[in-house]
């Protein structure tokens, strides 16, 4: 792209080194307003949480049922429980799609294994969504982390109960 850029400024009388200059600038200019707007937040829809509410419960109560089962060491209810985070995702608009399109990832869940990697993705979404529009926790959730894996989860137990490592390593991790 360079190069034809400098033979277009070259053919309207620009020398090489000025027409050389030109063509960067322009490239640079091109990628600083790309980079711009892939940092803008996605509008907000009819159906998006105002900032300051509570997240969703649609998506919450499903999803503690997941890191119910991943930190028992099992993938009973996943696929199910990942679907209905899905449709539940789908209703809050476009801000959400990450949380979508993780959801429905884990429905094809092939194992436990993959199952905690697809609940990691779906956990960063959710993390990041909620950061994102400055939406708190329902009642008696909380935001932890796993050191481990550096990716955070939510849970409604009192205790650490890891979704990554189950009873491998049950209580690593920490609330934020």
């Amino acid at each position: 792209m360079r190069k034809k850029n400098v033979f277009k400024h070259v053919a309207q009388g620009f020398s090489p080194a000025v027409a050389g200059l030109k063509a960067c600038a322009t490239n640079a200019l091109l990628m600083m307003l790309f980079a711009a707007s892939a940092c803008t937040p996605a509008p907000q829809t009819g159906a998006t949480p105002a900032a300051g509410s509570q997240m969703s419960r649609g998506v919450i109560d499903p999803y503690l049922k997941i890191q119910a089962a991943l930190a028992d060491d099992s993938v009973e209810g996943v696929r199910a429980n990942a679907g209905n985070i899905a449709t539940a995702a789908a209703s809050l608009g476009a801000p959400a799609m990450k949380i979508d399109t993780a959801a429905v990832q884990l429905t094809a869940a092939a194992d436990l294994a993959d199952a905690r990697t697809k609940f990691g993705v779906l956990s960063e979404a959710i993390d990041t969504y909620m950061t994102g529009l400055k939406l708190t926790p329902p009642e008696g959730v909380k935001v932890a982390f796993c050191p481990m894996v550096q990716k955070p989860w939510l849970q409604a137990d009192a205790a650490i109960s890891n979704p990554y490592f189950g009873k491998d390593m049950l209580t690593c991790g920490s609330f934020r």
